[in-house]
């Protein structure tokens, strides 16, 4: 008995050491063509991660996502990353099909973009659960609270920041981040 219990308790221990240590470079997401895309290709780069849909009043910011792509990836030092979400009031109902054609079409978006997945409830994907839970990220815990919510990584893949959907991509807050050395 004192034998499992010694255990469950080192089991503990470790997990919430490692939970805590986990770095974004960490996950294995699916691009929105189905193949694996193993964050750790982003070392070095600063990310911002937006939920987004395309039926949302927010999904405007596809444009000024897709303009911050262009002015700061050009460098190979940042890069936006968008994960589709239905999470919202069905505001992103499509296949992933749709949601390129959508994106590529409409805003000619050259950012990766990913599968849909869940970014809130019992079925939030594992990427979310760090971007949300201070057990998971080790800084802080940080809701979804909509479409177009903004987090910041930095180069180590560390979370550094939430930014509310609302918040356009372009504001300083953002813009100085990705500016900083």
């Amino acid at each position: 008995m004192k034998g499992t219990l010694f255990l469950l308790t080192l089991l503990t221990i470790i997990t919430s050491t490692t939970a805590a240590t986990r770095k974004f470079h960490d996950f294995t997401v699916t691009t929105i063509d189905g193949k694996e895309y193993p964050l750790s290709r982003l070392k070095g780069k600063k990310v911002l991660v937006v939920n987004v849909a395309s039926r949302c009043g927010l999904t405007p910011q596809y444009k000024q996502l897709q303009e911050l792509h262009e002015k700061y990836g050009k460098e190979g030092k940042f890069t936006v990353i968008a994960f589709p979400a239905n999470n919202f009031g069905q505001q992103e109902p499509g296949t992933n099909e749709e949601i390129l054609a959508f994106c590529t079409s409409r805003y000619a978006v050259t950012f990766p973009v990913m599968a849909k997945i869940s970014v809130k409830g019992d079925d939030m994907a594992p990427l979310y659960r760090w971007l949300t839970g201070k057990e998971e990220n080790g800084k802080r815990d940080a809701d979804v609270t909509w479409n177009f919510q903004k987090f910041l990584v930095d180069e180590q893949g560390n979370w550094v920041d939430s930014i509310e959907p609302r918040v356009l991509p372009t504001d300083e807050r953002i813009i100085s981040w990705i500016e900083e050395r």
